[in-house]
């Protein structure tokens, strides 16, 4: 590719004493959410004050306990918004408020007056660290760089004297994975000791993938690098908060968590500067599929899209992970095939835990329904067609009639082009089973038992064929066997044989509709069909079923 040798490889951190490839994320971090703030500001058209209230009261809905609502020294609207807060009572006592600030005097200080009158706020101060920008950005050294990071405490420090409330301190080495680990280190600890304790809650280090420069591994190696070597680490949470320039900012911070992180930064969808934050909501339901509670309210995750679209002016993508309208959709028949079977096995085993293939989750579980989870096009297969029968509309095909109905929908498929919807399915059903009432159509039946111990009856039947009304009387081993002697009697070109015969209830109840299928074979031509009853009784219903595959035939 032209222009490859411009790029300069980052430098991977040597680190073989790596022990976080051997855990296993056992529980949910502490989670907090920068949709205020990292989000609002890589916005197009940043949030209203109306509109960020709306977001907040999502965000404490959903459980989040530690939000950044956004930098109120920066602009009069990111003042006002939290003053309004503040004013109005809108923060729960349980709720912390996040902060941010540069290090610099005048912020500190106005940053101060804005969470006046917060009981519980974290004060986020930072300032870059990277080996790139100490060079073309700051021109600084260092030891420069220390004392700006080591000022800003000291500025937050002789301020807290003057707040009422419960303060916590966080500061972030800015773009953290362009800083050697040593450098990075080294400010965290001069941040600490400058902070000294200065009141009973542990200080947060939260190490930003500001940019996300290399393979996941590489930031998990340096989180566990920094765990293991912060001073005094019981006093201290370590936080990550990374973006996703490489597409990997998920598998980057379950490897965080695993390499000793005890808290996560990001945003609902992933919004945020460039390619985006984290996609808090994905690691949280990444988690919830593999059995830990994410300790998140996120079980409507419609209501969730709608509040966000809505305030942030995005939409989610369809293929979102766990949002996106198609990610619970099957089109390939192979998988609509094992859906229909894993959702049968589940029902005829009893068992409450969720083992279906291509589907990591229960739509059901996040607030959506099972109708879209399998949609039809001309790649659907059998599976996908019989599920769709079975689930919406309480039909469940045999499994030899599934290729013969798939193969109509196909075709129906191929020519309409694009999707088919359930209904157009279920339509198509009615019309090729249904109401298949040509040349044969059923009237009426009587059907009396000749013993209790024998299967022998006698069918007085009523149907018309060609249009004409005919009568016709038999005996045979069952309903359907008799429906077929007394047809016969009257139209002798019928030669009939019933290979197989199903049934079973629509619905629950006293007052269900039964429905039966016949797998029939016409002996002159070696041609086979199936045809579909339905009725409030089942001996009514299998004489159906019995026309419509003797007419299915007959089109043959």
């Amino acid at each position: 590719m032209l222009g490859v040798d411009r790029y300069v490889r980052v430098p991977v951190l040597h680190y073989p004493g790596r022990e976080w490839p051997n855990r296993e994320i056992q529980r949910a971090p502490i989670w907090c959410s920068v949709d205020l703030r990292d989000g609002n500001q890589a916005l197009i058209e940043p949030m209203s004050v109306e509109e960020k209230v709306e977001m907040f009261k999502l965000l404490l809905k959903l459980g989040f306990k530690e939000i950044e609502i956004g930098f109120p020294a920066s602009s009069q609207i990111e003042f006002d918004f939290l003053r309004k807060l503040v004013d109005e009572n809108m923060i729960p006592d349980d709720v912390k408020v996040q902060v941010l600030s540069q290090c610099r005097e005048d912020l500190i200080n106005r940053t101060l007056e804005a969470i006046e009158g917060i009981k519980n706020v974290i004060f986020h101060i930072y300032n870059s660290t990277s080996a790139l920008q100490r060079d073309v950005v700051f021109h600084k050294e260092k030891a420069e760089i220390i004392e700006i990071a080591v000022a800003g405490t000291k500025m937050v420090k002789e301020g807290m004297r003057r707040f009422a409330g419960n303060l916590q301190l966080q500061y972030s080495p800015e773009s953290f994975t362009g800083t050697e680990v040593e450098f990075a280190l080294e400010v965290c600890t001069a941040v600490q000791k400058e902070w000294n304790h200065a009141n009973e809650n542990p200080i947060i280090f939260n190490l930003p993938a500001t940019v996300e420069m290399n393979t996941p591994n590489v930031y998990a190696d340096q989180i566990e690098w920094m765990n293991k070597h912060f001073e005094e680490r019981e006093n201290v949470i370590l936080s990550v908060h990374p973006h996703n320039d490489r597409g990997t900012g998920i598998a980057a911070t379950e490897l965080a968590l695993l390499a000793g992180a005890d808290r996560v930064e990001g945003t609902l969808f992933g919004n945020g500067e460039r390619t985006g934050n984290v996609d808090l909501l994905t690691v949280a339901y990444n988690m919830f599929s593999q059995g830990i509670d994410p300790e998140l309210h996120i079980e409507n995750v419609n209501e969730i899209i709608e509040v966000y679209e809505r305030c942030c002016k995005m939409n989610i993508d369809e293929r979102h992970p766990y949002a996106g309208k198609l990610v619970f959709t099957a089109f390939s028949g192979s998988h609509q095939d094992a859906i229909n079977k894993g959702v049968q096995t589940m029902r005829e085993r009893g068992t409450e835990k969720w083992l279906v293939p291509y589907l990591p989750i229960d739509p059901a579980d996040v607030g959506r329904k099972y109708e879209p989870v399998v949609r039809i096009n001309s790649q659907s297969g059998k599976g996908g067609v019989a599920y769709i029968m079975e689930n919406i509309y309480g039909f469940k095909l045999p499994k030899e009639m599934q290729r013969e109905f798939a193969d109509i929908i196909q075709e129906i498929s191929e020519k309409k082009g694009g999707e088919i919807e359930p209904a157009l399915i279920m339509k198509t059903f009615q019309n090729e089973y249904l109401d298949c009432k040509k040349p044969f159509e059923y009237i009426k039946a009587k059907v009396n038992e000749q013993s209790a111990l024998q299967d022998d009856v006698v069918v007085e039947l009523d149907f018309k064929y060609m249009g004409t009304t005919l009568y016709s009387r038999a005996k045979g081993q069952g309903p359907i066997d008799a429906v077929k002697v007394a047809v016969k009697h009257r139209v002798n070109i019928v030669d009939v044989a019933v290979l197989n015969y199903t049934g079973h209830a629509l619905a629950k109840g006293s007052q269900a509709k039964a429905a039966a299928y016949i797998h029939m074979r016409d002996n002159y031509t070696a041609k086979e069909t199936f045809g579909v009853g339905v009725s409030s009784n089942i001996t009514r219903a299998s004489i159906k079923a019995f026309f419509s595959a003797l007419n299915r035939l007959s089109r043959k």
